[in-house]
Order: C-alpha cells, then sequence, then structure tokens
C-alpha cells in the first residue's frame, strides 16, 4: 500500500469554500479513477488559519501515478478547478491571500511488515 497525507494551511474565512470545492470536485474525481480517502480533518490554529488534511490510499505507489495522471489529464476536471479558483479571483490570487501553504507528501509506516 501506498499513503499520502495532502495538507493546506488556510486563512479561516476560506475554510468553507475550499471544503466545498474539495467535496463538490476534487473528491469525486479522485474516486473516480480509483484513489480512496481514509478520512480528512481540520484543526483551528487559533491564530485565523486552520489546517487542513487528507490521508488517501493506494495499491501503490505506481497506482498513485497513474490515478493523478488520469486526474490531471481529465479536462473537464480541470477546467472545473481552473473556473473555481477564477471565481475566487485567480489561483495565484488564492495562493497569495487564503492559501498559505500546501504539501503533498507520502507517508511511510513505521509498523513491523509482519504486525
Amino acid at each position: 500500500m501506498f499513503y499520502r497525507r495532502k495538507f493546506y494551511t488556510v486563512k479561516s474565512n476560506f475554510v468553507e469554500k475550499l471544503n466545498e470545492h474539495f467535496n463538490q470536485t476534487n473528491l469525486p474525481n479522485q474516486l473516480r479513477y480509483g484513489a480512496r480517502l481514509v478520512g480528512r480533518w481540520m484543526k483551528d490554529n487559533k491564530d485565523n488559519t486552520v489546517e487542513i488534511f487528507a490521508i488517501w490510499e493506494y495499491d501503490s505507489y505506481e497506482d498513485y501515478i497513474e490515478i493523478e495522471n488520469n486526474v490531471k489529464g481529465d479536462s473537464a476536471h480541470v477546467k472545473r478547478v481552473n473556473d473555481w479558483y477564477e471565481k475566487n479571483g485567480g489561483k495565484e490570487h488564492v495562493h497569495n491571500k487564503y492559501i498559505l501553504e500546501v504539501r503533498n507528501e507520502a507517508l511511510v509506516s513505521t509498523l513491523n511488515k509482519d504486525n
């Protein structure tokens, strides 16, 4: 199995918009191509920012790459994402004003393979 964590730090006033975008646009498209969502959580940092992160599961790293290529190659999905950015002032504006950090990280298990 391969696991990844997608992590965002966002301004508190943008959380609802980002969560709606995830649920309406990103989640359905990831699931359509075979990604499995373990869960998605958020934590208020008490400084006008919120951490939002999701854990995704794949059969292998190669499957992850294939799924990501399919998602990024889906022109209808790409248009929906670009339209969402434009509706919110453009990608650069969103990342400068509302989304302060984005990380996409592989997760490595600390369990013994026998467990």
